[in-house]
């Protein structure tokens, strides 16, 4: 497995700490609103208007889908148990299946140029080892493997002990990519994986479907502070990130938003909101 430097050569980051908005241009700070926003970096990174860029971002009490989840046969009646749940639903625009978001998890968006000339394997092990090197004075066990049975299962799935911590998609826009990863440090993950367990038990119930959805076991699932036996918080990895990037670099910058790329935010956030019509109409039956 390729490790950050053989994949990231940029020595200029652009750090971006959204982890505490409530609202963005106007918009109410929702996941929704992540994925336009990486979207816009990713375009002005692709144009070379920006350094690459980390940013990270928290959302209370969120289920976002894949989009083959929006497929599911009883999709109406899986979103509308979220609700009475307390959970917001959004539909990415990025690859994977459905996770759960809340205060406890971090999510990171590194998004990078020049993907032309980078495979999408190289991305992921890129964050991979940045994590690994995030934590190493913690454990040296974090592999990189499918755990079954876990929500939104991937090749790039991160565990400790066959328990899985993270997952990581990756969305490619123009020449430019956001490699998304959400790191559960904190809270109840069994709660957030009988969540997702339920999800797909009402949304799917015995229909045969084209597509294989995962029967999620939340025993196969734990958050960091578990695994490691530490109390770690969102917090402190949010310190961890900085110190990494800033090691993996040699100049950190953190300019405002600019009016091209809040232009591109806004008709990025139009498509999200096109995307999730069918969810706003479900949930206004």
């Amino acid at each position: 497995m390729k490790n950050w430097k053989d994949v990231i050569r940029h020595t200029t980051f652009r750090y971006i700490d959204h982890s505490g908005e409530s609202e963005f241009h106007g918009k109410p700070y929702t996941a929704l609103t992540s994925f336009a926003v990486d979207d816009a970096l990713a375009i002005s990174v692709s144009n070379e208007e920006s350094a690459p860029v980390m940013r990270l971002w928290v959302h209370p009490y969120t289920i976002v889908l894949g989009i083959p989840d929006a497929k599911l046969p009883f999709i109406d009646q899986g979103v509308r148990f979220l609700s009475e749940k307390g959970y917001n639903t959004v539909v990415r625009n990025s690859g994977g299946l459905a996770v759960a978001l809340d205060e406890g998890v971090l999510n990171l968006s590194l998004v990078i140029p020049g993907i032309h000339h980078i495979s999408i394997h190289d991305c992921y092990e890129a964050m991979v080892s940045f994590v690994q090197y995030m934590l190493r004075d913690l454990t040296d066990q974090i592999e990189a493997y499918e755990i079954e049975h876990s929500y939104c299962p991937g090749d790039y799935d991160l565990s400790i002990n066959g328990k899985k911590f993270a997952g990581i998609s990756q969305r490619r826009v123009k020449d430019g990519a956001a490699v998304q990863i959400y790191l559960d440090v904190e809270g109840d993950s069994k709660k957030r994986a009988s969540i997702i367990r339920d999800f797909y038990s009402i949304s799917k119930k015995d229909e045969e479907t084209k597509f294989s959805y995962p029967t999620v076991d939340p025993n196969v699932m734990a958050s960091l502070s578990e695994l490691l036996g530490v109390d770690l918080t969102v917090e402190d990895m949010k310190n961890r990130v900085f110190t990494a990037i800033n090691d993996f670099s040699e100049e950190i910058v953190e300019p405002t938003f600019s009016s091209g790329e809040l232009d591109t935010f806004e008709k990025r956030y139009k498509q999200m909101i096109k995307r999730n019509e069918h969810v706003f109409k479900i949930l206004e039956e």
